[in-house]
């Protein structure tokens, strides 16, 4: 399986999952993610509506981060995205840096309103291309974005699972821990086990993810791609290398 092989079976994979969504909404710099989003909307006409900040096409928002926020505290986006550095057992998310704060070195971007979205979105997808100890970690080293929150805080928002180069896993909010759903073909649960920093749940059976569907690569390299290309151009020529010469949507 190539490197754009498995990107598109990320894709495919993160599709399916938003299915049942009205509005996606995905940050900037988020490839694989948009893609999935773009893709679900294209395959399924759910959901209905996807605002790809940084996009022209694909963003209906007039007042970029702001809005999104708004749209977020009215309950009118039912799927987001976060990464972070570090990610651990508990599904919190360092986007601030290595080592104690204030001190961090080094420093990451920042938390850019990731605990606030957090807290109101539904259902979260963590994605973290990177499946190591380095990212996946028993305890972030600060919390820019708590998974879980105590029983009095009001919180309708939260992590739904997280998804890797290796793994899928879902986040059981009850025992506050991941479990492993499925381990993808390029993988094993021995490589997880090796490279998981934190402890989660898992079958010795767990299955492996499914291949792609044939008719969602042909929609994913027939009707997505231009349209990925629009925000992501770079992403769009290494994964579909057809693209090469062909005029990016404007």
């Amino acid at each position: 399986m190539t490197v754009a092989d498995e990107k598109k079976a990320l894709i495919c994979l993160i599709a399916g999952l938003l299915r049942d969504c009205n509005h996606v909404a995905v940050g900037a710099a988020s490839p694989i993610p948009g893609a999935a989003a773009l893709l679900a909307k294209a395959a399924w006409g759910s959901p209905k509506h996807v605002n790809i900040l940084g996009s022209v096409a694909n963003n209906f928002f007039t007042g970029g981060g702001g809005e999104l926020f708004d749209c977020a505290a009215q309950g009118r986006i039912d799927a987001f995205f976060l990464g972070g550095g570090q990610i651990d057992g508990k599904a919190n998310i360092n986007l601030m840096g290595l080592g104690d704060y204030p001190k961090s070195s080094p420093r990451w971007p920042g938390t850019f309103g990731s605990a606030y979205l957090y807290f109101l979105i539904p259902k979260v997808i963590l994605f973290r291309e990177e499946h190591s100890r380095r990212t996946l970690v028993e305890k972030v080293d600060f919390i820019s974005a708590p998974g879980t929150s105590a029983d009095h805080i009001y919180r309708k928002g939260g992590p739904f699972g997280l998804i890797t180069s290796k793994a899928f896993f879902r986040f059981d909010k009850d025992k506050e821990r991941f479990r492993l759903v499925s381990v993808h073909p390029t993988s094993s649960l021995e490589d997880i086990l090796d490279n998981t920093g934190f402890h989660f749940d898992y079958s010795e059976d767990t299955p492996e993810t499914p291949s792609p569907d044939p008719e969602l690569l042909a929609i994913l390299d027939r009707d997505v791609r231009q349209k990925v290309a629009e925000v992501y151009p770079n992403f769009a020529d290494a994964i579909f290398p057809m693209t090469s010469g062909v005029e990016h949507v404007k």
